[in-house]
């Protein structure tokens, strides 16, 4: 199914937390810099996770995506053609 929500929408804390307890694989990409949370063997404490997710007003990073159990926070090429093909 797929679902879109409106880019005005301030999705925080708790949209992060419900998004990352569906996940098994989240990554974040911050500019060039690319980093990969694998949720079953390395999951980090919560607060190191909304570091990554939440931007400096509280709210969830855009673009945002989900395809299947990952979760993909901001942008990079490169990620999206590997999770997209």
């Amino acid at each position: 199914m797929k679902q879109q929500q409106s880019a005005s929408a301030k999705l925080g804390v708790d949209k992060a937390r419900e998004l990352v307890a569906a996940a098994s694989k989240i990554i974040v990409a911050k500019g060039k810099k690319i980093t990969v949370f694998h949720m079953k063997k390395d999951a980090p404490d919560e607060e190191t996770l909304m570091k990554h997710l939440l931007g400096t007003t509280g709210n969830l990073r855009a673009p945002t995506l989900v395809r299947g159990k990952t979760l993909l926070v901001g942008f990079n090429q490169d990620e999206y053609e590997g999770v997209f093909g």
